[in-house]
C-alpha cells in the first residue's frame, strides 16, 4: 500500500483518504467482474491507494466475485480486502450469505459493511432487528422529502444514512437544496452518510452522464463539494449557505494550505476535516477511481 504523496498538503489528505469506494460493477462503467477485481487490485498498490475505499458488489454477485478475485486476494492473515455489499430485498438471506462467505474468505477479504434501501419508518426497524453488530448498515433513503424522521430512527437504530447524489440521467440529481438539507440533516442527528452515483468530478459542472461518444449532459454535483460542506455542516452552517457551497464551480475558491481550507471566507481545520470524515461524511461510491483523481490533478490539487 502506498502512503500520501508528499506534494499533497495535509487538510486535502485529511478529506480525501479512503474517500472512494470502488464500485466498477456498477453504471455508468459497468464493468465485467474480472475486469473490476483486476482494478481494485492495480489500484490497492497504486500511487493513490491511500484515497481507495472499499470494492462494493450485490450480495447476489458474491460468488462471482469469489471465482473471479480468488487470485487477487491477499494470504490469509494479510492486508484483507474490504467489501461492502449491496443488499437486496431479502435482507435476512443477505446477513446469513455475507456471514458464510466472511467465514469462507477469512483473512483475505472481509464484508464489513452492507448497504440497503428504506423509504420509511416501519421498513428501517424491521431491517435494524436484522443487521448484526459487526457490520455497518448504510440506508438509501430518498432526498425529495425531509429526511429528519428517517433520519432520527436511522440514528435511534445506530445505523448510517446513504445518499444518492447521481445517476445516469438528468432527473437522478438532487437539488444542491435536497442534498444540503440531507447533509445538514445528518450533521443535526450525529447520523454517518455515504453518498453514491454522479461523483465523479471534484467540483460542480457540466459532465456527460455515460462514457457514450452521444451521452446526454447534466450538471452534476462534486465531492469536494460535498464533502467540505459536511466539515461546514458541522460547524453549524445553514442550509442555504450549504446549497450555495454545493454550487460552488470555482476551484479556486477552495483554498487549501497546510492544515486548513478556506471557502470564501469560512475555514475548517485539519482536525476537522479528520473528524468530518470519521464521524460523519464517510465514503463515496464512483465506478471510476481514475476520473476523480484526474480531475484533482487537473485542477493542481493533486
Amino acid at each position: 500500500m502506498s502512503t500520501n504523496p508528499a506534494k499533497t498538503n495535509l487538510a486535502l489528505q485529511a478529506l480525501l483518504t479512503n474517500l472512494i469506494d470502488y464500485a466498477g460493477l456498477f453504471p455508468p462503467a459497468a464493468l465485467a467482474m474480472p475486469s473490476a477485481a483486476r482494478n481494485y487490485a492495480a489500484y490497492r498498490g497504486g500511487e493513490y491507494a491511500w484515497m481507495l475505499g472499499r470494492f462494493v458488489v450485490p450480495v447476489s454477485r458474491l460468488a462471482e466475485f469469489a471465482e473471479a478475485a480468488a487470485p487477487l486476494l491477499p494470504q490469509s492473515g494479510v492486508d484483507a480486502w474490504r467489501l461492502s455489499a449491496l443488499c437486496g430485498a431479502e435482507l435476512a438471506a443477505d446477513v446469513a450469505t455475507i456471514a458464510a462467505f466472511n467465514q469462507q474468505h477469512e483473512g483475505r477479504a472481509v464484508i464489513d459493511t452492507i448497504e440497503f434501501k428504506a423509504d420509511n419508518v416501519a421498513a428501517i426497524e424491521q431491517a435494524c432487528a436484522l443487521v448484526p453488530e459487526d457490520l455497518a448498515a448504510y440506508v438509501e433513503i430518498p432526498l425529495t422529502q425531509d429526511p429528519h424522521p428517517l433520519l432520527e430512527t436511522i440514528s435511534e437504530a445506530s445505523l448510517r444514512a446513504k445518499a444518492r447524489t447521481g445517476g445516469v440521467t438528468a432527473d437522478a440529481f438532487p437539488s444542491a437544496l435536497q442534498l444540503a438539507r440531507f447533509i445538514k440533516a445528518c450533521a443535526d442527528e450525529d447520523v454517518p452518510f455515504k453518498a453514491t452515483a454522479g461523483l465523479h468530478h471534484p467540483l460542480r459542472s457540466l459532465n456527460r452522464l455515460t462514457y457514450e461518444t452521444n451521452s446526454d449532459s447534466a450538471v452534476m454535483h462534486g465531492f469536494l463539494n460535498v464533502f467540505l460542506a459536511a466539515a461546514f455542516a458541522q460547524n453549524g452552517m445553514p442550509e442555504e449557505q450549504l446549497a450555495q457551497l454545493l454550487e460552488e464551480t470555482v476551484a479556486a475558491n477552495f483554498q487549501f494550505d497546510l492544515g486548513s481550507v478556506f471557502w470564501r471566507g469560512e475555514m475548517a481545520v485539519r482536525g476537522h476535516l479528520r473528524n468530518t470524515r470519521n464521524l460523519l461524511a464517510i465514503s463515496f461510491g464512483s465506478c471510476s477511481f481514475t476520473e476523480p483523481i484526474e480531475d484533482l490533478q487537473r485542477i493542481g490539487l493533486l
